[in-house]
C-alpha cells in the first residue's frame, strides 16, 4: 500500500501542473529511446553523423527540457491554492503530523530514486554527447557541403589518423570552450546561409601551432638534410615519366646541434622571427623583424612597406613566426592540376598506358562548372569522345584501361575541386611549395626586396632551402650514384 501511495502522490503532485505534466510524457517518451540509441552508440560506435546529431542535438536536450519542466511545474506553477506549499506552517506540519511526515518520507525516497535513474542517463549522455562532438564525423561530415572540401583534403593528407580536434583544439578546457562557442557561430552561418564561399584562410582564431604541433613534432630534434624524389610525367603521346631530385637543408633549429641552421632556423629559440602581412591571408608582408640571442633586432621592410603599411592599418597583422607559417596546409591539402594528375598516375590509378592521357586530363580538368556532379560528368564524357574520335583503337582494344584512366581523372577532380564551394585549382595555397610563378611559399619573403637598414636583404636564392640535383630527368645519374648502380 505504502507504494502504491508513494507513486499516486508523485503522479497526484504533477498532475496539479500542466507544465509539469507535459515534462513528465516528454521524459517518459525519451528517455528509453536515448538511453537505448547511448548504449548502442557506446556498443557499436555508430558513425552515422545525422544519427549522432538525431540522439545527442535533438533527443538529449528534449529529455533535459523535460525534466526541467517537471521540476519548475511542480514547485512554481502548481495554482494559486498551493501557494501555502512554501509557507512556514505547512512545512511545520510535515515534521510533526505523523501522517505527513510518511508521506515526506515516501516523496523523499521517490525524488531520490528518480534522481538517480536521471543523474544515470544524463551523465551517460553528457559523456556520448562530449565525445560524439569530439569526433571527426561530427566535425566534417555534420555540416556536409561546408565542410566536404576539408574533409574530403583530410582524409587524403598524412594526418588522417589524427582527429581533427588534435589540432585544432588540443588539451585544456579554455580552448575547448572558444571552438565550442566559435562552432555555435558557424553553425548559425550555416542554417542562415552566410558562411563565405570559399571558406576564408588561414582561421586566425587557432590555438597557437606549437601547442599543438609540438605534441608531435620537436623541430629541435631535427637535423640534417632530406633527399626528395618526385615522379612526373610529360604531356607526349607516351607519358613519359621524369623525375625531380632535391635535397632539402630541413637543418636544426639549434638543440643538439652547434647552431641553428638550414629550413628550422626560422624557429630555433635563439632567432626570434616575427612579420606584419596587410591582407588576410598572409600572401603581402612588407616587414620582418629578427630578434637575435643577444637581444638585438633587425628590421627587413619593401620599398613601399610605410605606404602598404598606412594604407591596410586596421588590417595588418603583426605576428611570431611558427610551423603554421610554412605548413599551412598539414592537413588539409589541396593539389594544382598537374600535381593532382601526376599523383594518381605515378599510383597506377590513371594508366600512362594510354597515349596523351596526362595532356588531355589536364584539358579537361580546366574547365568550369558549377557542380561536381556536372563536373564528374562532362569529364568523363569529354575523355571517352576524345579517344573515340582520335585513338579508336584504344577504345576498341584498351577499354577496361581506358575507364580507370577517365575514373582517376574524375577522382583528381573532386578531391581537389569543389564548384558548390567555389573552390578550384588553386584557390588554396600550400606554402611549402612556391608556386609555378614563385610567388607564394618561401618568396613572400626571400624575394631580394625586404631590405634592412645597414643594407642586409632576406635572401632570394633557392639554393637557402634546397639543392637541385636533377630536374626532369628520365633516369637521374645522381640515383643511379646513390643507388650504387
Amino acid at each position: 500500500m505504502g507504494k502504491f501511495e508513494m507513486v499516486k502522490d508523485f503522479f497526484f503532485g504533477i498532475s496539479r501542473s500542466r507544465v509539469s505534466l507535459l515534462g513528465a510524457m516528454v521524459v517518459t517518451v525519451t528517455t528509453p529511446f536515448l538511453f537505448g540509441y547511448m548504449l548502442a552508440d557506446t556498443v557499436w560506435h555508430i558513425q552515422n553523423p545525422y544519427f549522432g546529431a538525431f540522439v545527442y542535438l535533438a533527443l538529449g536536450p528534449l529529455f533535459l527540457g523535460g525534466l526541467g519542466m517537471i521540476f519548475f511545474g511542480a514547485f512554481f506553477l502548481r495554482g494559486e491554492r498551493d501557494v501555502h506549499l512554501f509557507t512556514f506552517p505547512y512545512l511545520r506540519r510535515y515534521f510533526t503530523e505523523p501522517e505527513m511526515f510518511g508521506r515526506l518520507r515516501r516523496n523523499v525516497f521517490l525524488i531520490v530514486l528518480l534522481t538517480s535513474v536521471n543523474f544515470c542517463v544524463f551523465s551517460m549522455f553528457l559523456y556520448r554527447a562530449y565525445h560524439y562532438m569530439e569526433s571527426t564525423q561530427f566535425c566534417g561530415q555534420f555540416c556536409h557541403t561546408v565542410m566536404n572540401p576539408e574533409y574530403t583534403a583530410y582524409q587524403n593528407s598524412p594526418h588522417s589518423r589524427v582527429t581533427c580536434v588534435e589540432c585544432h583544439i588540443g588539451a585544456g578546457a579554455g580552448w575547448f570552450v572558444k571552438s565550442k562557442i566559435s562552432g555555435a557561430r558557424q553553425l548559425l552561418a550555416v542554417a542562415a546561409g552566410t558562411y563565405p564561399t570559399p571558406i576564408e584562410t588561414p582561421v586566425h582564431g587557432l590555438r597557437p601551432a606549437r601547442e599543438t604541433c609540438e605534441e608531435c613534432h620537436r623541430p629541435a630534434l631535427f637535423h640534417g638534410d632530406k633527399l626528395s624524389v618526385k615522379q612526373r610525367f610529360m604531356e607526349d603521346e607516351a607519358n613519359s615519366a621524369v623525375q625531380d631530385v632535391l635535397l632539402l637543408k630541413i637543418g636544426s633549429a639549434g638543440d643538439r646541434t652547434d647552431s641553428s641552421h638550414g629550413i628550422h632556423w626560422h624557429v630555433a629559440p635563439e632567432n626570434q622571427v616575427s612579420y606584419t602581412s596587410t591582407d588576410h591571408s598572409r600572401m603581402i608582408i612588407p616587414e620582418v623583424t629578427l630578434t637575435k640571442a643577444d637581444g638585438t633586432t633587425v628590421v627587413f621592410r619593401t620599398d613601399d612597406a610605410d605606404e602598404l603599411l598606412k594604407e591596410n592599418g586596421n588590417h595588418s597583422e603583426s605576428r611570431a613566426m611558427d610551423c603554421i607559417d610554412c605548413h599551412n596546409r598539414p592537413s588539409h591539402v589541396y593539389l594544382g592540376a598537374d600535381e593532382a594528375i601526376n599523383r594518381k598516375m605515378a599510383e597506377g590509378v590513371i594508366p600512362a598506358s594510354i597515349p596523351y592521357i596526362k595532356r588531355q586530363a589536364l584539358e579537361v580538368v580546366a574547365m568550369e562548372f558549377q557542380t561536381t556532379d556536372a563536373a564528374q560528368a562532362v569529364i568523363a564524357a569529354e575523355l571517352l569522345g576524345w579517344y573515340q574520335k582520335n585513338y579508336p583503337d584504344v577504345v576498341a582494344n584498351q577499354r577496361k584501361e581506358l575507364d580507370k584512366a577517365i575514373a582517376g581523372v574524375v577522382e583528381a577532380y573532386s578531391e581537389n575541386v569543389f564548384p558548390e564551394m567555389k573552390i578550384g585549382w588553386g584557390t588554396y595555397v600550400n606554402h611549402i611549395t612556391h608556386g609555378p610563378d614563385f610567388e607564394i611559399g618561401c618568396f613572400r619573403c626571400h624575394d631580394d626586396m625586404h631590405e634592412s637598414e645597414d643594407g642586409q636583404t632576406i635572401s632570394g636564392d633557392c639554393n637557402t632551402c634546397h639543392t637541385l640535383l636533377a630536374l626532369e630527368e628520365a633516369n637521374p645519374e645522381i640515383l643511379s650514384t646513390l643507388r650504387g648502380e
